[in-house]
């Protein structure tokens, strides 16, 4: 079982960027595949972006791609998403999950373990 923390979320200006993270518990980290997910209000959780548990290989939401990136640290046991070029339209809780296998995870019923959540408000 793995314990997932996230950190880093809070108000910025359109334009701006943010560095979410998102600690993991464990010592086997290295096992498991990471994403991260968003929620607007009155709006269903989505897809932003995965990682493999090697870091080798990445995916992005379309509305992401180019903007965001994420990363992970094995050794600190740590995933990242790196948010340049914020919109409002990305305001919403943002979601660290993360599942026991090597390749990317994309669908949200793919991952068993889920972070608490961290705010993201992009002002205009």
């Amino acid at each position: 079982q793995v314990q997932l923390v996230e950190s880093g979320g809070g108000l910025v200006q359109a334009g701006g960027s943010l560095r979410l993270s998102c600690a993991a518990s464990g010592r086997t980290f290295t096992s498991y595949a990471m994403g991260w997910f968003r929620q607007a209000p009155g709006k269903e959780r989505e897809f932003v972006a995965a990682i493999s548990s090697s870091g080798g290989s990445t995916y992005y939401a379309d509305s992401v791609k180019g903007r965001f990136t994420i990363s992970r640290d094995n050794a600190k046991n740590t995933v990242y998403l790196q948010m340049n070029s914020l919109k409002p339209e990305d305001t919403a809780v943002y979601y660290c999950a993360a599942d026991r296998q090597h390749t990317i995870v994309v669908p949200l019923t793919g991952y068993a373990y889920w972070g608490q959540g961290t705010q993201v408000t992009v002002s205009s």
